[in-house]
């Protein structure tokens, strides 16, 4: 195990690489504000909530950064284009987590952070891609960026919706908590004290009911709309 100074010097070049390579994922995404920085620190505080030491807090954070690299990698259109996804493009969005996986590789990450990139879209009941794992058998740093990534993406607007009020993204979660969602860690969120990467990016407003839809799934029909909530067989919220 390497001194305490030389892996906090490692950390912060780490750190350092991802938080620009997530900009540039971000922007990609049509982001209008950061969005993987935000996960990393909401992944961050239900770390310490699950009292994570200080290595897996930081492959969680790390991971956190780097979790959409391949879809920049891919650079489809459809990542950005309003409208529901063809089975085709469903299939093919499926292989980003793979994708990043290997670019977070080639960026630097320690193996642990890449499986939670790998595995950040698995659900807790085994319907989610690209290895179909369930319950413990999801590490639990993958099970919390699923939770993160699920509430920050919902609270920030995107070229095809309007961004979800705060209740509304706590109330998303805790309908397909048990389904998409450890309820462990959904609780760990909802339990969280304040901070800013949890206040969401509009006014209160009522959703178009066809808005207020889980995950799009192969195994479900969805709106069109609801389409870009993916798990799943494929990603995109």
């Amino acid at each position: 195990m390497p001194p305490i100074e030389t892996f906090e010097s490692e950390q912060l070049v780490s750190i350092e690489v991802f938080r620009n390579l997530s900009a540039r994922a971000d922007e990609f995404e049509c982001y209008a504000n950061p969005h993987a920085s935000r996960i990393a620190v909401i992944a961050d505080q239900i770390g310490k909530f699950f009292n994570l030491g200080t290595r897996d807090r930081f492959s969680l954070r790390v991971a956190a950064l780097g979790h959409d690299l391949g879809e920049e990698v891919m650079a489809r259109d459809y990542i950005q284009r309003a409208g529901p996804l063809t089975e085709e493009e469903r299939i093919d969005l499926a292989r980003h987590p793979l994708l990043g996986e290997r670019e977070a590789a080639t960026a630097g990450a320690a193996r642990g952070a890449q499986l939670l990139i790998r595995w950040h879209h698995e659900w807790w009941n085994g319907s989610g891609y690209p290895d179909g794992l369930r319950f413990e058998q999801i590490p639990l740093g993958a099970r919390i960026l699923r939770v993160a990534d699920s509430y920050a993406a919902l609270t920030d607007a995107r070229p095809w919706r309007k961004a979800y009020s705060e209740g509304q993204a706590r109330e998303h979660l805790l309908e397909w908590t048990g389904l998409e969602f450890d309820p462990q860690v959904v609780r760990a969120l909802l339990s969280l004290e304040p901070i800013k990467e949890l206040t969401g990016y509009t006014q209160v407003e009522a959703m178009p009911e066809s808005v207020a839809v889980a995950d799009e799934s192969p195994r479900s029909e969805r709106s069109e709309v609801a389409q870009h909530f993916s798990a799943g067989s494929a990603s995109k919220i």
